[in-house]
């Protein structure tokens, strides 16, 4: 329900401003404020994803929860979406989220309504440890198996159709 009512009042938000701005300055200057912070809003995107980029390497490289640079990322491309659509709401809210601020708060409200079960990160610490059949095995271990020489030259298995070099 709550999706409908985005998707029903989202663009009924954006005619309403337009038609405001659009009367207070004109069509052509309301038009260049859409482009221009489009243009804006992209670079800034990039900027911020850049950032996001290197946190998340980052708490990947340091074995960190890697959820909270995973939400900014994703709420930097939601950003890059809403600045990339036509309109003045969408801007707002697409400039909101890519303040760290924002994206932070909007983090924190988000950690204290989901509840995650499990999170585990590097080897299995506790119950039954079960090896998988197929890693690696050790130095003494024998692995029988077959094998067909290839010969070095390559030659083709069929007449060839013309479009090819044989």
């Amino acid at each position: 329900m709550w999706l409908f009512l985005a998707f029903l009042m989202v663009p009924l938000i954006e005619i309403a401003l337009f038609i405001q701005v659009g009367g207070l300055i004109g069509l052509w200057p309301t038009l260049a404020v859409v482009v221009l912070t489009a243009i804006i809003g992209t670079w800034l995107v990039r900027a911020q994803g850049q950032v996001a980029m290197n946190n998340l390497r980052r708490s990947f490289s340091d074995l960190q929860d890697p959820s909270e640079p995973l939400a900014h990322g994703a709420m930097i491309l939601v950003s890059g979406v809403l600045l990339l659509t036509p309109g003045f709401f969408t801007d707002a809210v697409g400039f909101a989220l890519l303040a760290p601020p924002v994206r932070k708060a909007v983090f924190h409200w988000a950690r204290q309504r989901v509840h995650v079960t499990r999170f585990q990160m590097g080897p299995e610490t506790q119950g039954p440890v079960r090896r998988d059949p197929t890693a690696a095995r050790g130095p003494g271990d024998v692995i029988d198996g077959e094998f067909t020489e290839i010969p070095k030259e390559k030659t083709p298995n069929h007449p060839g159709s013309g479009w090819t070099r044989h």
